[in-house]
């Protein structure tokens, strides 16, 4: 379970953990519309420092073009978000999630004007990827004998 952390951003301010939430008929809950990066940040001598921050927040535009969801902020927008909320939560290393939905609104398939975009970065501690036990020895790993999906059947480049 992740371990809730004082701040989270939302639309541009800073809000207590608890209370980002969204309403059970937005628009996300119903029909998935949302993209999401994940974005690791890591202890330096220099202080934290997240990892590739623009092109994370390059490719989450990017996804939600696919969605045509239109991000209401800018890349440097939301880089300047990310270091908010891990300075806010005071934290050296952490997992950062940077999400943007359809909220609640109009139900209907397809969304129109009514359904707001929200935008969220939080951040959480998230220690080893692998775990202790996948670092000390090792993971079993395979070349998947999927085929990958055409790029015109769903948009397999938009992670959402």
């Amino acid at each position: 379970m992740i371990k809730a952390t004082e701040k989270i951003w939302h639309n541009g301010k800073l809000i207590n953990w608890n209370d980002a939430q969204i309403h059970v008929l937005s628009h996300v809950t119903s029909y998935g519309s949302s993209v999401f990066e994940g974005v690791r940040c890591y202890a330096t001598t220099q202080g934290p420092a997240i990892f590739r921050a623009k092109e994370h927040i390059r490719r989450l535009h990017d996804s939600a073009k696919i969605y045509r969801i239109e991000i209401p902020f800018s890349i440097d927008d939301l880089c300047t978000a990310m270091l908010d909320v891990v300075r806010a939560n005071k934290m050296e290393s952490c997992y950062i999630r940077p999400l943007v939905l359809r909220g609640y609104g109009d139900v209907s398939v397809m969304p129109t004007k009514d359904n707001p975009i929200e935008t969220y970065v939080a951040c959480w501690e998230w220690g080893k990827y692998l775990g202790a036990e996948g670092m000390e020895q090792g993971v079993d790993v395979c070349v998947s004998s999927w085929t990958r999906m055409a790029p015109n059947t769903l948009p397999a480049l938009a992670k959402a």
